[in-house]
């Protein structure tokens, strides 16, 4: 088994709130990260793969159809927007890193999968202190 892992970066605003609750109680939940008027991120996103290499080919997963792959299913959806309105996958979600990562991973998986490869991690920095990954 091998992994190739592959770097982008987008940047989107989002709000972390519940609509039913006052600003008050997000602020007190949330913190500033629930600002009403909304704060944004520079997002790094890396995006792990596996799979066996193939001897004739010598690779498990063209890199440039997992870059496609990452462009059309995230970048392109994600990049300058905001995550609460604009994104669709992100509807309905409360809009953490967290959320954001599972939702990319949903995104993602059928169009890996259908290239003969595996997701393995979903990682996102969000902040130069803060990263969130997950495995499925």
């Amino acid at each position: 088994m091998i992994y190739i892992t592959r770097k982008e970066q987008f940047s989107a605003a989002h709000r972390m709130y519940r609509e039913e609750w006052s600003d008050e109680e997000n602020l007190r939940v949330f913190g500033k990260c629930s600002n009403p008027n909304w704060h944004g991120h520079n997002y790094i996103l890396y995006v792990t793969v596996k799979g066996e290499i193939s001897e004739k080919l010598g690779l498990f997963i063209n890199l440039t159809s997992l870059k496609q792959i990452i462009k059309e299913k995230i970048i392109d959806k994600v990049d300058h927007k905001n995550l609460n309105v604009e994104v669709g996958f992100m509807h309905g979600k409360v809009a953490t890193t967290e959320n954001l990562a599972i939702s990319i991973w949903n995104e993602l998986k059928p169009a890996v999968e259908k290239e003969g490869a595996f997701l393995h991690c979903i990682r996102i920095s969000e902040t130069e202190n803060n990263t969130i990954e997950y495995y499925g």
